[in-house]
């Protein structure tokens, strides 16, 4: 099943900054347009924005839109884990592009972990994080997808993000439509059951 993304997840940037510097980092170029931080590849842990946690009604939150999960300090992922604890009512998503910096493992049922992927040599990065990350839940990002994935493992993946890469960015890549439609297919082992649900952030004629 598809959905549209920004009717699912918001975003809550409680750290910003990453010293990845992918070329197409939408992120990077916020920060500087409106002087967030002053060195955006010095994440910044925002500890006041814990209390927006606090939600009456269930949310589903991306925590790391502007920053990396694997980038940041143990006591801030300390600290975020146990307000996600406190807040059950709620789903807290986080991303990396580094599976091998993380070793967790939690057993609390409202944290999803995920890794970018954005072509096939970056799909190993889905094995990585399953094997470093112990956790309940697991999601992937194919965003911006510049090439075919190839085949993929979904086991344990409960959903996935795809997208195609947007603005005017020098050498900018846009997404084939057989490139997304490949990742949506129904599992060849059982053609009735699609391999995880799906976001899509583009639309396909």
């Amino acid at each position: 099943m598809v959905f549209p993304i920004k009717d699912k997840i918001k975003n809550l940037n409680i750290v910003i900054g990453c010293p990845i510097g992918c070329r197409y980092c939408y992120a990077r170029n916020n920060c500087l347009r409106f002087h967030i931080t002053d060195d955006f590849f010095k994440p910044q842990f925002f500890e006041n924005k814990l209390r927006l946690f606090d939600t009456k009604e269930p949310k589903v939150f991306l925590l790391t839109g502007m920053s990396d999960l694997a980038y940041w300090q143990f006591d801030w992922t300390e600290k975020v884990f146990e307000k996600a604890a406190q807040t059950p009512h709620n789903q807290y998503l986080f991303l990396t592009k580094r599976p091998k910096r993380l070793h967790i493992q939690t057993d609390l049922d409202n944290l999803w972990f995920g890794v970018t992927v954005t072509c096939a040599a970056e799909r190993e990065r889905i094995e990585i994080l399953r094997r470093n990350v112990k956790a309940k839940h697991y999601h992937v990002t194919f965003e911006p997808l510049s090439d075919g994935v190839g085949e993929v493992d979904f086991s344990g993946i409960g959903w996935t993000v795809i997208g195609t890469e947007t603005g005017n960015c020098k050498g900018k890549i846009p997404t084939k439509k057989e490139w997304a439609d490949n990742l949506c297919m129904p599992d060849r082992n059982n053609t009735n059951q699609p391999r995880s649900n799906s976001f899509r952030r583009f639309c396909t004629a």
